[in-house]
C-alpha cells in the first residue's frame, strides 16, 4: 500500500479538531489540571466527549497524564514538552479570535 502525505493543514485538524481539543490545550498552559478542575473549566462539554478528547491528545503525545499512587488515585494532566510547541499557535489562534470578537461586535453594533 501507498501512503500520501497528508496536508499538514489536515494534520492539524486532526489533531486538534474538535471543539474542544483547543479549549483543553489553553486551559493546560496556564498550568497542570486534575480531570475535575479541568472539565470545570470546560462546562458545556459532556464527560465523554471530554474524556475521549484528553486521550486523543494524551495518544497524539499533546498531553502527559500522570498517576499519583495515593488513595485515591490522584490523576493530573499536563501539556507535554512536545505539546509545548503549539502554544504560539494556541496564542495566534487566541489573538486572531479576540480581534474577530471586536470587529464582529463592532460592525453590530453600527
Amino acid at each position: 500500500m501507498i501512503h500520501q502525505r497528508k496536508c499538514p493543514v489536515e494534520t492539524l485538524i486532526h489533531v486538534l479538531g474538535g471543539k474542544w481539543k483547543p479549549m483543553i490545550l489553553w486551559h493546560l498552559i496556564e498550568s497542570n489540571k486534575r480531570f475535575n478542575d479541568l472539565e470545570k473549566l470546560i462546562p458545556d462539554v459532556s464527560q465523554k466527549i471530554f474524556s475521549q478528547h484528553l486521550r486523543d491528545l494524551e495518544r497524539e503525545g499533546i498531553v502527559d497524564r500522570t498517576v499519583y499512587p495515593t488513595i485515591p488515585p490522584k490523576v493530573e494532566y499536563s501539556i507535554s514538552e512536545y505539546g509545548k510547541k503549539l502554544i504560539p499557535v494556541a496564542e495566534v489562534m487566541c489573538a486572531w479570535g479576540e480581534n474577530h470578537n471586536k470587529r464582529k461586535y463592532k460592525e453590530s453594533a453600527s
